[in-house]
């Protein structure tokens, strides 16, 4: 298994209005591409109480690289986006990392 940590860090004021579309909206479409996520979380301590940071799980690189794609370019998803942003954008930038388990993890 293969885990992708993507992190959303919002424009000042944003996160409840990120939070609102994977709650109401992405988490829905994800389900119809057959992405599976492994966890979201927001920041309670630290630098920027204005990221969310999440897991998505892939069995290899090559289903994350169909599925996200396919999720990317659903007119659906993408009309929706564009109407949640109609107040202006809702993400500042993205970063994101493959992590791989190490043989001691706890999650394999």
């Amino acid at each position: 298994m293969i885990y992708e940590l993507r992190v959303y860090h919002c424009m000042p004021g944003r996160l409840p209005a990120l939070l609102k579309r994977f709650d109401t909206i992405t988490l829905k479409k994800w389900e119809q591409h057959g992405i599976r996520q492994a966890g979201f979380w927001t920041v309670l301590v630290g630098e920027n109480n204005q990221d969310l940071f999440y897991l998505l799980a892939w069995e290899s690189l090559a289903e994350r690289e169909a599925k996200w794609n396919a999720f990317q370019s659903d007119p659906e998803w993408l009309a929706a986006r564009a109407e949640t942003e109609k107040d202006g954008p809702i993400v500042a930038s993205i970063s994101n990392s493959f992590l791989q388990p190490t043989s001691f993890s706890s999650v394999k």
